[in-house]
């Protein structure tokens, strides 16, 4: 038994933690120098930025704008522990802060060692109101061996908890687990690693270090072997306590502790070093193997994330009477946005995110003024408005969650792009009982794979899937191709997750020149069709062939045309496409202006060959007749108020659909119809497809799809209940 516990290589949840400081050593300051404490405070920020606030004369305050400089701003983060200042603001961006305004008219040279020694006005000397109070972000590199030092012990247990850098090993080394879930939890003090007394842990904690660690919660372990192994291990416990009320978004949210009385061996004489033990969501469960089987899905039924490049990031989508739509921003918080994560599988919530900055929905808007506790199982069980009189798409809530280390970004890299963004593909992949990396083939490669790739490297959506890279010179070691007939959904986490060929490789072309690439982009767009103008304005028209020759020639009719005598009429199916761009960046045609396709019959170029797919499906999903639309046209129509059109066809102008803005086809032009002379009465689906081929890259496409039912008599057409994606 102890020798299978010496193979155990515990691993340590490894948090470089401190609390708000003052000068590492005072006795270097020179004598009469006020001692202070600096910390960082305010909303909606991260932990190494915020509003300055100074602890003097037992009272904490802020210091004003006045005559703040960068040089004021690298002093202060010096004495937090940070390495240096990267930008001060102004005008109190992270909020007002509360009670007196300590310092006003702040002079640093820069070799100041502390705030204190900076020429101002005086403590508590100040003409400042709270909405002058200033700001500060710091490099997030902390200084090697910074040591917390407090000379204030009595307002100890008002002071944050600050994370600087995580740090895992596996609990089994001989087995390749991930992600880590469990074991001791070590916080870095003065360079050195210490351990946690657990004498006073709580469950709430346990709940804060899985939520950061992108676990939606906490269980039990076997304390017999951990004891066990404490005995065996040298201790060095850290002097505080930690004080979580279990809605933290990280450890840095949380109050420190009592002051842990340190008595050598004898400390935490009744506890042990803390462990923590997470659960992992169904997603993110630990796995033997080094790949996934199964592509990640989720699989909730209530709540969904839409429109967010990397995994845990999304449009916060409410299912509701079998209909999807969105939540208002008006009082979105990390609390809500937690409750979100944890739901679908992830830790607690980076960050709540208000007016659609992850793009705009479609459809109602289902929940507006949010208000949870942070302990719902679902955000349907949070309290709500009902009403959402006044909430428009602009104001769509997201989140972005936590989520576990799983290193995928260490399997994949891009080699011989301009940028960071932009590259061939080379995988690390088994070869001879080693791993070597390779490139992927580039038959078949497309949008999804490539979105799938810039989503395992973090670099956000896809721009491009490139078939030929040549012009990208990588390592000529990886030149090899390692991985070939790679088939994605675009859902998956990892490209070892999509369909191919495994060890039997086939790739005609070979890699080298012809290896698959990439370029991502930080943002994509995303069109979505207003389902409501196709159902108002469908209708039918019988139209005689001798003038639908263009048509036939484009491939807008049905096959029976090509024997239609030029006196016979085609029933068509007419109704008008409204697109609207709701994502973060314009739609523009992956084609150059010099290659589009020059249409002589209706004298017109076009962008995009098949820009959408209109068909007619009977009840059970079969064709019955179809259309097809090329776009020779794409351009703003309208746009809403505010916003600028970009795209106007006109003199061969350039074509796309800008932000906010939307493109119509109307119903009585060309092509805009499914040919159905040749389909009987009956009941039917009408479906419309955008960007059918992902031919451009979006960040949604579930939401290019509509579907309506259909009524057929024989001499009238009707349309309803039309609707947007897939529905329950």
């Amino acid at each position: 038994y102890l020798l299978a516990l010496r193979k155990i290589n515990l691993f340590s949840m490894l948090l470089c933690v401190w609390a708000p400081c003052q000068a590492q050593s005072d006795t270097e300051l020179p004598p009469g120098t006020p001692i202070i404490q600096l910390r960082l405070a305010g909303d909606k920020r991260k932990h190494y930025e915020g509003r300055v606030e100074v602890y003097y004369n037992g009272e904490w305050g802020t210091v004003c704008d006045d005559d703040f400089s960068i040089h004021a701003a690298n002093i202060l983060c010096r004495e937090l522990g940070f390495v240096e200042a990267v930008s001060w603001s102004p005008s109190s961006k992270y909020g007002k802060g509360e009670g007196r305004i300590w310092l006003d008219n702040v002079h640093c040279s820069g070799r100041e060692r502390t705030l204190a020694q900076c020429k101002s006005n005086g403590f508590g000397v100040s003409d400042c109101k709270h909405s002058e109070d200033v700001g500060v972000v710091c490099n997030q590199r902390r200084i090697p061996g910074f040591k917390f030092i407090s000379s204030f012990t009595n307002s100890v247990e008002s002071l944050n908890v600050q994370i600087a850098r995580i740090r895992t090993s596996s609990i089994y080394s001989q087995r390749k687990r991930v992600p880590i879930t469990e074991g001791y939890l070590e916080v870095k003090d003065g360079g050195k690693w210490r351990q946690i007394c657990d004498e006073e842990w709580t469950e709430m904690n346990n709940r804060v270090i899985c939520g950061m660690y992108g676990f939606p919660g906490e269980k039990g372990y076997n304390t017999k072997v951990y004891k066990l192994l404490a005995k065996r291990r040298k201790k060095n416990y850290w002097d505080f306590g930690v004080n979580c009320t279990g809605n933290e978004a990280s450890l840095h949210g949380c109050k420190l502790g009592h002051k842990v009385e340190l008595k050598g061996n004898a400390t935490c004489e009744k506890g042990m070093p803390v462990v923590v033990s997470c659960v992992p969501g169904r997603a993110f469960a630990p796995s033997y193997n080094q790949g996934f089987s199964k592509a990640y899905r989720v699989e909730q039924p209530l709540v969904r994330l839409r429109g967010g490049a990397n995994t845990g990031d999304g449009r916060v989508e409410v299912l509701k009477n079998g209909e999807w739509g969105t939540v208002c921003d008006d009082s979105w918080n990390l609390k809500a946005a937690s409750v979100v994560c944890r739901e679908l599988g992830f830790g607690s919530a980076k960050e709540a995110l208000a007016g659609g900055r992850l793009g705009q929905g479609m459809g109602p808007v289902h929940m507006n003024e949010v208000e949870c506790s942070g302990f719902e199982k679902s955000l349907t069980e949070c309290y709500f408005n009902r009403d959402a009189l006044g909430c428009s798409h602009e104001e769509d809530a997201a989140v972005r969650c936590n989520v576990p280390a799983m290193g995928f970004q260490n399997k994949l890299r891009l080699s011989g792009g301009r940028n960071p963004f932009e590259g061939r593909v080379e995988v690390l992949a088994e070869k001879n009982d080693s791993l070597v990396w390779g490139t992927v083939c580039s038959d078949s490669w497309g949008t999804m794979e490539a979105t799938v790739v810039c989503r395992q490297l973090g670099l956000g959506f896809a721009s491009n899937a490139f078939q030929e890279t040549w012009y990208w010179p990588g390592d000529v070691r990886a030149d090899d191709v390692v991985m070939s007939g790679v088939r994605c959904s675009g859902t998956e986490m990892t490209l070892a997750q999509c369909l191919h060929h495994g060890k039997h490789l086939h790739c005609p072309r070979g890699g080298g020149r012809f290896a698959a690439g990439v370029s991502c982009s930080e943002s994509a767009p995303d069109l979505v069709l207003n389902a409501q103008v196709v159902e108002h304005t469908t209708y039918l028209e019988d139209r005689p062939m001798y003038i639908l020759q263009c048509a036939n020639e484009e491939h807008c009719l049905s096959s029976s045309a090509a024997t239609a005598t030029p006196s016979s009429y085609r029933r068509l199916m007419r109704f008008s496409s409204q697109i609207h761009n709701n994502g973060q960046s314009d739609f523009r045609p992956r084609a150059a202006h010099n290659s589009w396709v020059w249409h002589d019959c209706h004298r017109h170029y076009h962008s995009m060959e098949v820009f959408t797919h209109y068909d007619l499906l009977s009840l059970n999903g079969t064709k019955v007749a179809e259309g097809h639309k090329a776009s020779f046209c794409l351009e703003d129509t309208q746009c809403e108020e505010g916003t600028e059109k970009r795209y106007e066809c006109a003199n061969f102008g350039q074509q796309g659909i800008t932000v906010g803005c939307w493109d119509t086809y109307r119903h009585d032009i060309d092509c805009q119809w499914i040919d159905v002379t040749d389909v009987v009465p009956g009941d039917y689906i009408l479906q419309v497809v955008i960007n059918p081929n992902y031919e451009v890259a979006e960040s949604d496409y579930t939401n290019n799809i509509m579907k309506c039912r259909c009524r057929y008599d024989g001499h009238r057409i009707w349309t309803y209940n039309c609707h947007i994606g897939e529905r329950r």
